[in-house]
């Protein structure tokens, strides 16, 4: 497949930190359309690929290309947010003494300052927009609420929507599960394929239940490259991997 035809592009990615390589030789491909679990054990590289897609951290060597064309190792974080890569971290950040709607509106307008956000006139498109968010992340019902009031769970949901406000092509997803209910964790990985219907999506994750709800190629990295890739079933009973991560 050609690059062109890609939305995230990595190709012999190394980065070491002190001497320490926390991405070694690393490649992947995520296809246009296509949501990707990433496991593995703690200090595989996961955060670090994360860093390095979002500008954070500038590789050694490797290539890092997105949407096709776009070499991210010539851009910064900022200028990479606006291209069009959003990131939801493990703990949720959203504003407690807002409502959901405001919470929404807010990252809507990304670059305006809060006040006039919370008090000039919405547009129809505004509305609907937000409309689409509440409906996707199952929060129609709390749009008035304040956000401190959410569960663990609809926090992290919200934050999600917060992301898709800012309509990026391509959302990373670091842990989205962690501390929810059985519950609310099927319902994540429901909200999650919906999203992927219309975005790229990768989400890394240590939950193996919440990885085979969502039904998707997986990437295993060890020691900072891939050591196994494909159905979450192909990956599991990969020796090297019950060896290294499932196995303990």
């Amino acid at each position: 497949m050609p690059r062109t035809d890609t939305m995230l592009y990595l190709d012999g990615v190394s980065v070491a930190f002190d001497g320490f390589r926390a991405i070694n030789n690393l490649s992947l491909v995520l296809d246009k359309g296509e949501m990707r679990a990433i496991i593995g054990p703690n200090g595989a590289g996961k955060t670090t690929m994360m860093d390095i897609i979002t500008g954070k951290t500038r590789p050694d060597t490797g290539e890092v290309f997105f949407d096709g064309t776009i070499d991210l190792t010539r851009h910064d974080e900022a200028d990479i947010a606006m291209l069009g890569i959003g990131r939801k971290f493990q703990k949720p950040t959203v504003f407690e003494s807002h409502t959901v709607e405001d919470n929404l509106l807010l990252a809507l307008k990304g670059k305006r300052s809060i006040f006039p956000t919370l008090f000039h006139r919405r547009s129809t498109l505004e509305e609907d927009r937000i409309g689409e968010i509440l409906a996707v992340i199952r929060l129609e019902e709390r749009r008035h609420d304040l956000a401190e009031n959410l569960s663990h769970g609809q926090k992290q949901w919200l934050e999600i929507g917060m992301l898709l406000a800012q309509d990026p092509k391509l959302l990373l997803v670091d842990e989205p599960v962690a501390g929810m209910t059985d519950a609310e964790t099927a319902e994540t990985a429901r909200l999650l394929r919906d999203i992927a219907k219309t975005h790229s999506v990768i989400v890394v994750e240590h939950d193996m239940h919440f990885v085979r709800e969502l039904d998707v190629k997986v990437t295993c990295l060890h020691e900072g490259s891939v050591l196994s890739e494909g159905s979450l079933d192909f990956v599991s009973a990969d020796e090297r991997v019950v060896e290294v991560y499932l196995g303990r």
